[in-house]
């Protein structure tokens, strides 16, 4: 009778790893490859997302990419003007860059003293901020116009005197689009210098905040 009780412990033991095993990978695999996180050491995207700001990408609604190559199927849908998206930068595609769609394929996108204008018309970015609105008008405050070519986007961080985007570097092609922001799961002060400190200054307000709305 003993042993047949241990054997049912056994089992019972051994369904339960089974589950956890199952359901560890099963999250591994949806944080890898639908949503995977992301965090930002930078402050181009403020008051958006801030430094420290860790987030969730949906890396489905662009479309997936198949196995070593830049095609992409089974897209939900186009980027929209105002997506917050996470690209691979163009420069460098090992690396992930943060910011707003400003510009779809065919716009006119021109800047003229800080105003963004869209196909002749004023664009403004309910959260965009200029830290440094004396500073002397160059490429980032007077730029273009310019056509935005086929499957391609211009960007723009919402911190807009303190970014390096579109203006600077180009455009983002459709094949370097990874997904859109979509959760602010984790938030901390980044400059606060040691994680004993950083977990002093956990952002509890920010977490759960959703990005695209």
């Amino acid at each position: 009778m003993a042993h047949k009780e241990k054997e049912t412990r056994l089992s019972v033991f051994r369904e339960y790893a089974e589950a956890i095993t199952i359901a560890l990978m099963l999250a591994l695999i949806i944080k890898a490859f639908i949503f995977p996180s992301f965090k930002v050491p930078t402050g181009s995207m403020i008051p958006t997302i801030l430094r420290g700001d860790q987030f969730l990408v949906n890396k489905f609604v662009f479309g997936t990419r198949i196995p070593f190559s830049d095609v992409k199927v089974l897209a939900i849908r186009e980027p929209k003007r105002g997506d917050v998206v996470v690209f691979e930068y163009p420069e460098n595609r090992r690396v992930h860059y943060v910011k707003r769609v400003i510009g779809l394929p065919g716009d006119t996108v021109e800047i003229r003293n800080k105003q963004v204008y869209i196909n002749g018309e004023e664009y403004v970015v309910e959260n965009e901020i200029h830290s440094d609105p004396d500073i002397i008008p160059g490429q980032r405050d007077n730029f273009g116009p310019i056509v935005v070519p086929p499957d391609s986007y211009f960007m723009m961080g919402d911190n807009r005197d303190n970014s390096q985007d579109s203006r600077f570097w180009g455009f983002v092609h459709t094949r370097e689009l990874t997904g859109t922001a979509q959760l602010i799961y984790w938030s901390w002060d980044i400059q606060a210098g040691g994680y004993i400190a950083r977990f002093a200054n956990i952002r509890w307000d920010r977490v759960g905040t959703i990005i695209n709305r």
